[in-house]
């Protein structure tokens, strides 16, 4: 049976892909490369990824190091699947490092599955190899590669591109979809061996277990509010708002407690949409923003206004903003306390974000990240 795990299709800044920034001096940084198998057999897998992104995002948001919240960066690749280029062994880069989350969110809701050959040793090579990673070693550098093949399939050996991984203090962990002593057998587990990561097996058409809160229906709505103080700059910004609104949608397909936890990472300061928000652009340079005003394409309503005039209201909006935000994140700390007694109560199967969420910690905090 052919599989399908972890990937993400290239997009470029015309398709309104917001990359990664640079990092700022002293700020950490944590890279996540996920590749996901997107053969026949791997619809529970995907499902899985759709349903916890930003679970997934939140936890990551709890991560300091010496007092410093990590800059995010997720890069997706698919691989596995007949529909892709056979000379470059199956193997799509769906998207580069970025901090842009809706993009991951819209690419991974975009992923469709389909039979065919599941090299992994060659889409480790790729990753490794054409990512912009970080040269800080003491940044968090991170492979998550899911499938149920055998790992050794391909004309690529997954000892060598393991190796390779370490070489440049990536760790390699690999997570494999089905019973656990198959992908033993089949080098899963020597793969996260010698990448210095952790091998795990995950339940792949398990249901992910929801913890409903008392909080989650008015997080919600404050997110409908927060979604009100976007103000789009020309095109691309109105492509954003749109994106934005579509991810919300996404998000809630999955049930009130996702699209709470969706509403939790838009109420931080990783999702920073300076590219098309007039807010987010005043926030990161209040001076430049003011200076462009009469030239940004603003709605009608911020139009023919003097820069001072501009300023006071985009700070208006802006303060707006982040009461919103503290309101969400004060629900979201009671939200959580009510989770981790009722999580416990649970007893379910491995699923994708529990693997996902044991790795990061343990990996974090080895190279001195702590959680809040």
């Amino acid at each position: 049976m052919r599989t399908a795990v972890f990937s993400f299709l290239f997009l470029l800044l015309s398709a309104g892909l917001q990359s990664a920034p640079p990092k700022p001096e002293g700020i950490p940084r944590i890279q996540i490369a996920l590749l996901l198998d997107t053969s026949s057999s791997m619809d529970g897998l995907i499902n899985q990824a759709k349903a916890q992104l930003w679970k997934m995002v939140n936890r990551f948001l709890k991560a300091r190091k010496m007092g410093s919240m990590p800059q995010i960066e997720i890069a997706l690749y698919e691989y596995g699947k007949s529909t892709l280029p056979a000379d470059q062994g199956y193997i799509r880069q769906v998207l580069p490092f970025t901090s842009d989350f809706d993009q991951v969110s819209k690419e991974l809701f975009a992923l469709i599955t389909n039979g065919g050959d599941e090299f992994c040793g060659q889409v480790i090579r790729s990753a490794v190899n054409d990512l912009a990673w970080s040269k800080d070693n003491g940044d968090l550098k991170i492979v998550f590669i899911a499938g149920n093949e055998p790992f050794d399939q391909g004309f690529v050996a997954f000892r060598e591109s393991c190796n390779g991984a370490v070489e440049k203090s990536i760790v390699v962990n690999t997570i494999y979809c089905g019973v656990c002593e198959n992908g033993i057998r089949e080098f899963w587990k020597e793969g996260a061996d010698l990448g210095k990561g952790q091998y795990n097996c995950i339940a792949t058409d398990a249901k992910v277990a929801y913890v409903p809160t008392p909080y989650d229906q008015r997080i919600v709505i404050l997110n409908d509010s927060l979604n009100g103080t976007y103000v789009p700059m020309g095109e691309r910004g109105r492509r954003g708002k749109a994106r934005q609104l579509e991810e919300d949608n996404n998000a809630g397909t999955y049930g009130q407690a996702n699209g709470a936890q969706r509403a939790v990472t838009k109420a931080s300061a990783q999702y920073d949409n300076r590219e098309w928000d007039a807010v987010d652009a005043y926030r990161a340079d209040r001076e430049g923003f003011v200076a462009r005003g009469a030239s940004l394409d603003l709605p009608e309503e911020y139009k023919g206004l003097s820069g001072a005039e501009l300023e006071q209201k985009i700070k208006a909006v802006s303060e707006k903003r982040r009461a919103i935000q503290e309101e969400i994140q004060r629900l979201n700390k009671q939200a959580d306390e009510f989770r981790a007694i009722e999580s416990a109560k649970i007893a379910g199967e491995n699923t994708l974000d529990l693997v996902l969420d044991k790795m990061i910690v343990e990996q974090a905090t080895a190279r001195g990240f702590v959680f809040e």
